[in-house]
């Protein structure tokens, strides 16, 4: 019976007892409020069960929540952690480097062209370049959907990262955009006019490093391994986007400036080892974030990628040092640090695919065979590559693209679905094969497009300093002022 209904049968009892109804109509609404506090009390108790698996799974979707955002804050502080480790490669890691190997009289220009590159590319990047290599879905190249970062905001992009900002994302490919062009100035060093130099790369950066960074990482790009590519390319971190394209790039500056006046008679020492050696070892441990933050995650890919890259850079430095002492009787500092960065390069593509063991394998081969063509075939030849960027970057690249095809396992990294084998160690040979299209288009953009390129800059600007202002030196004739003022 209800508590309304008891209350309607106690008003007809009082209505039939009129001289018993005032005391009985006050026991009964005395009687009701009891039972109204009983009936909540009872209520509750008798569904005890249901309250409880409600708070349970509340308290699950809290703790996912939680986790969830917990997994976010650990990535994005990583990633943005990693984007400023790559951009200390340039500067000052690569200004460093390279300003210590060069003449005195020109440390200023090539520490210049890294540090305007770090403005200009930064400016294009945002106008038009990382919707060029990460917007739409084309094979070849990007859309403009994202241009002035249209779009790019905190919320993810999950074709990419599911768990950082696209913000985060964006400027940690703008590094990699950075440093890449940086790399050709060591081919041209001593030599290039800087207007001209400026001009090439902004030129270069959009009609070189755009389409070959969308083919190989943007989605449907016609290397991406992950996201439908036709030839899918393993490129972990960038050693055909980022090495072969500026190697193979600088070969052909440095055919088409020509040499140096005095190369090879004339001899032309580095002025500084000790800052190469400085910028040698922050490329070192810029590389971390060039390579294990390329995981774009704070998980185990990024750790195993943390691992494989210092131990190739400690084997390849070795086998330099080894080649070397082989040939001359002793290891010099320049070839240590020489073979370490060759060894951080043919680990670029390699870095999320492969194991500690043959991460060192990768680096011998690359220590090995990039002092080789450094040493030996350069001299055949006859060409002025100034600080070797070919010889390093584009060889480099090269190695660790083939043997990434050859050392890639699903233990490590299983970008073609859960059991499926990933290279040659996996019995996927024809990987091998997918590598070596992915290099050939490669140097076949970088050689037509960067012959264009100059062709184009040294009809507007002229490319190459006349035989006076290159004696005088780049410091002075390019801008006005001296590295080192030995009167003071």
């Amino acid at each position: 019976m209800t508590i309304p209904k008891f209350l309607h049968l106690c008003q007809i009892y009082c209505k039939r007892a009129p001289g018993r109804g005032c005391v009985t109509w006050r026991y009964c609404l005395l009687l009701t409020m009891i039972l109204w506090g009983a009936s909540g009390v009872f209520a509750q108790a008798a569904a005890p069960t249901d309250f409880s698996k409600a708070s349970t799974n509340e308290k699950l979707t809290q703790l996912e929540q939680r986790v969830t955002a917990a997994q976010s804050s650990a990535d994005n502080a990583w990633m943005l952690v990693s984007a400023a480790l790559v951009l200390m490669m340039t500067g000052p890691g690569l200004a460093l480097f390279y300003g210590g190997l060069v003449r005195r009289k020109n440390t200023l220009a090539i520490m210049m062209q890294s540090f305007a590159l770090m403005a200009l590319i930064t400016v294009m990047w945002a106008l038009v370049g990382y919707s060029l290599c990460f917007g739409g879905s084309g094979s070849l190249i990007g859309g403009f959907e994202h241009a002035f970062l249209r779009g790019v905001g905190a919320d993810p992009n999950p074709d990419y990262s599911g768990t950082i900002p696209q913000t985060t994302f964006m400027v940690y490919q703008l590094m990699f955009a950075i440093i890449t062009p940086a790399l050709i100035t060591g081919a041209t060093a001593e030599r290039m006019k800087f207007s001209g130099s400026v001009l090439f790369m902004v030129l270069w950066f959009v009609f070189v490093y755009a389409p070959l960074a969308h083919m190989v990482w943007g989605k449907g790009g016609f290397l991406n391994a992950s996201l439908g590519g036709r030839f899918p390319t393993l490129d972990f971190a960038g050693g055909t986007v980022v090495h072969i394209s500026s190697g193979v790039s600088a070969l052909v500056c440095a055919l088409y400036l020509k040499k140096r006046t005095g190369y090879p008679q004339q001899p032309m020492p580095p002025h500084s080892l000790v800052l190469s050696f400085i910028g040698a070892c922050l490329l070192w441990v810029g590389w971390f974030g060039f390579n294990a933050g390329s995981a774009l995650a704070s998980n185990g890919l990024a750790s195993s990628a943390f691992v494989a890259t210092h131990f190739a850079a400690a084997s390849a430095a070795l086998a330099w040092s080894a080649a070397e002492w082989l040939k001359n009787g002793h290891a010099s500092a320049l070839g240590a640090i020489s073979g370490a960065v060759a060894g951080l390069v043919a680990i670029t593509p390699a870095a999320g695919f492969v194991g500690p063991m043959p991460a060192l394998v990768i680096g011998v081969c690359a220590g090995a065979f990039c002092y080789w063509m450094v040493t030996k075939v350069k001299a055949i030849f006859k060409y002025d590559d100034a600080l070797d960027a070919f010889g390093v970057h584009g060889v480099g690249g090269t190695i660790g693209a083939l043997l990434t095809g050859v050392f890639a396992q699903q233990a490590i990294n299983p970008i073609f679905g859960a059991g499926k084998a990933v290279g040659g160690l996996d019995g996927h040979w024809s990987q091998v094969g997918n590598q070596l299209v992915g290099v050939l288009i490669a140097w076949g953009i970088a050689l037509v497009g960067t012959m264009v390129l100059l062709k184009i800059v040294d009809m507007i600007t002229g490319l190459r300093v006349s035989s006076e202002e290159e004696e005088a030196g780049l410091d002075i004739s390019q801008h006005g002022e001296e590295a080192y003022n030995l009167e003071a």
